[in-house]
């Protein structure tokens, strides 16, 4: 049986200065022993699915071993109840994405979106709109006037939000830009009002990518490879 206490040796071992150092470029202001995600995700194979073994390492509040719970708890089985609470822990941009693809993954995923999306939170609306972006990637049962009403909000709010929520909801617009294309054109007008998406990275080279052009670059890379949809049901 892998136990917590082990984890967390093991990963006080491969985390490095280096990589503590990116890391704290990239916003991560909590305890942290500095390990890369190859070798987080290495360890959440060999771990496979153990919500017990989840919360025993977000308890520990080491920003690694959070980053590898949202990896390996089980999304079939985790409550809501434990994500909200996981929720109220977030600092950074780091966490917050790995939790929002755990919660994307559960039967939660809806609900939530709808809930956070609305929050002034810097860390619970990213939260939101990552999981309004994968919602728009990966769940075809959602009819479009869903995700007008999220390009109104959208249009309405991003230029009052939080920083990093900013960013999660310019990614959304992406994301539900490329999702058919009736919403294309939609995502594209909303983008040419919003103009340019102000985004603080701090020191690091990351850039806030330009909604319209994404989109179209993605939709013409589509139409180059002529691909079809994936197995559950949207074109990637």
């Amino acid at each position: 049986m892998i136990k917590a206490y082990d984890l967390l040796l093991e990963l006080e071992m491969i985390g490095t200065e280096q990589n503590r150092k990116v890391y704290r470029r990239h916003g991560v202001t909590g305890y942290q022993f500095g390990v890369s995600f190859a070798n987080l995700k290495r360890l959440a194979k060999r771990i496979g699915r153990n919500t017990s073994l989840a919360e025993m390492l977000w308890c520990s509040g080491v920003q690694d071993a959070r980053v590898l719970a949202a990896m390996v708890a089980d999304e079939q089985s985790i409550m809501e109840c434990l994500l909200d609470r996981w929720l109220a822990d977030l600092d950074n941009y780091i966490l917050t994405d790995a939790f929002a693809d755990l919660v994307g993954r559960t039967r939660f995923a809806l609900k939530k979106a709808d809930e956070w999306s609305t929050s002034l939170q810097e860390w619970v609306g990213a939260a939101g709109w990552n999981l309004v972006a994968q919602l728009a990637l990966h769940d075809p049962t959602l009819k479009d006037v869903y995700f007008t009403e999220k390009l109104e909000s959208i249009e309405e709010h991003i230029h009052e939000r939080p920083n990093r929520t900013r960013y999660s909801m310019n990614n959304a617009l992406i994301a539900i830009g490329v999702r058919s294309p009736a919403l294309e054109q939609a995502a594209l007008a909303v983008s040419d009002r919003i103009g340019k998406v102000q985004v603080d990275h701090g020191e690091t080279s990351c850039k806030t990518p330009d909604a319209r052009a994404y989109i179209l670059k993605t939709i013409q890379h589509r139409k180059r490879k002529n691909k079809t949809p994936s197995k559950d049901g949207v074109v990637l």
